[in-house]
């Protein structure tokens, strides 16, 4: 079979009245021709469809779109909507029951997202010409993972992600992970984010694809495994003015050859178009030379100067935790907890954090 697997996807206020109007040419020019002669067309949903206004309590901004957008999505040819992310519950309940509805109104399947933490493992499975594929998606832990008694995304464990993805290659076919992780702009990975990747390369994974961090990152085929650390946005117009969020990945993976391809994609005013010419070739570039980091180890370079460059802002978390400054005790104390939480941010904290045990004489 052949996959078209796209980034993260959120209307916003630039272009929200072009999705409930249904302008697929304005959003979306050429790069409609990549949803054309293929058996799957996925994207990471990266908000909730709803009409309600009354937003969750969480660190960072409530994304959500009308829920008109789910024709468009159809229209574009979107078969199934990852829903594994750290948006998909910014509205509560009442938007995610907006978003299922309207989602399966329009014939568009969904994975990563259940009424608890054992009904959200369910896989996507396709079983066509004779061949199977399942779809894996799963996100770190920030404000929308289901738990044990609630519903929410699809969460990463160490353990039960694993398992689930052995079982999936035993019953055979092609398994595609889509991990909603890593640290925000950050080009490259963490050391625990690559081995939790390679970890699911060798538990069965053919293709992993790190999504969220809104920024093109590197690739490794790791024991036959295709894995990028970092697919940039696909379609999330106008949320940030920073070079690294205008551009992105879209993944096309033949079942049949194993054979992948990156196709790059910049942002418009309104909507996005295929990266051509100089830009799409300096884009490319940068992309391979970042491949060689990686393969050569000074990824671990680039990792390091990133989280450098954040280290003042972890201080104060941890300065203003259990205090009231700046008047608001409660959220310090929920930056502290989310800090604790999320994976990326605890990535950062022990690179930045070294205890004695790292720095000891051992040979």
């Amino acid at each position: 079979m052949k996959l078209l697997l796209c980034g993260d996807i959120c209307p916003t206020s630039k272009n929200e009245a072009l999705f409930a109007s249904g302008d697929i040419k304005a959003l979306f020019g050429d790069t409609t021709t990549l949803f054309e002669g293929n058996d799957l067309h996925f994207i990471n949903l990266e908000c909730a469809l709803t009409e309600k206004e009354t937003p969750i309590t969480k660190i960072g901004p409530n994304l959500k779109s009308g829920t008109a957008t789910a024709a468009t999505l159809k229209a574009l040819g979107v078969d199934v909507c990852g829903l594994s992310n750290n948006h998909v519950f910014d509205f509560g309940i009442p938007g995610v029951t907006d978003m299922l509805s309207v989602l399966a109104a329009q014939g568009i399947a969904m994975t990563g997202f259940g009424k608890n933490y054992e009904d959200a493992r369910r896989d996507f499975v396709l079983e066509k010409h004779g061949e199977r594929v399942t779809l894996i998606a799963v996100c770190e832990h920030e404000f929308s993972y289901a738990t044990e008694n609630g519903m929410g995304s699809r969460p990463f464990d160490e353990f039960d992600t694993l398992e689930d993805i052995r079982a999936a290659k035993a019953k055979g076919g092609t398994v595609v992970v889509l991990y909603h992780g890593g640290k925000e702009f950050c080009r490259y990975p963490s050391p625990r984010l690559l081995r939790a990747c390679r970890a699911m390369a060798r538990a069965g994974a053919d293709v992993v694809l790190c999504q969220h961090s809104h920024c093109i990152g590197c690739y490794e085929e790791y024991e036959g495994c295709h894995i990028l650390y970092g697919q940039g946005n696909f379609h999330f117009v106008g949320r940030k003015d920073d070079a690294y969020w205008h551009s992105g990945l879209s993944v096309k993976y033949d079942t049949a050859t194993h054979a992948i391809e990156f196709v790059p994609h910049v942002m418009t005013e309104y909507g996005i178009t295929l990266a051509t010419g100089a830009e799409k070739a300096q884009l490319m570039a940068d992309f391979a030379a970042r491949n060689e980091e990686l393969a050569d180890g000074r990824w671990q370079e680039g990792w390091h100067a990133f989280c450098e460059s954040k280290r003042e802002a972890y201080v104060e978390v941890v300065r203003q935790a259990g205090t009231d400054d700046g008047g608001r005790a409660e959220k310090n104390d929920h930056m502290f907890a989310h800090y604790l939480d999320c994976e990326a941010h605890t990535d950062v904290w022990r690179e930045l954090y070294k205890t004695a045990h790292h720095t000891n004489e051992r040979s």
